[in-house]
């Protein structure tokens, strides 16, 4: 028996803005319909974040939260980075490199 966190994965793309943040939170919340245990956001395929999209991410982390399960990040680029730094959410957000990253500390792990 395989005692595996369960994960599901989101992937938005392009601009994380005011539009896209209703997009990525209702996505969250139909994945938290499935009981996972960790929500792992991919930003590989998003090229820019404002600060709506930030808000989105941390209204999804709430979410997450009070669903109670977790949430990480993985694979941002250099000025998801520096947002993520300039505005703390890398201490917030547990970040990883990219999903195999995520899946060997976090899913082979346990």
């Amino acid at each position: 028996m395989s005692s595996d966190p369960k994960f599901e994965i989101v992937r938005p793309t392009g601009i994380l803005d005011g539009t896209q943040a209703q997009k990525f939170r209702k996505t969250v919340r139909e994945c938290l319909d499935n009981n996972p245990e960790i929500i792992l956001v991919n930003l590989q395929d998003v090229t820019f974040i404002d600060s709506s999209g930030l808000g989105g991410l941390v209204s999804a982390l709430k979410m997450v939260r009070t669903a109670g399960a977790k949430m990480s990040i993985c694979s941002i680029n250099d000025q998801v980075r520096m947002l993520f730094e300039l505005t703390s959410m890398d201490r917030v957000f547990k970040v990883y490199p990219d999903e195999e990253t995520f899946k060997q500390k976090v899913v082979d792990a346990s």
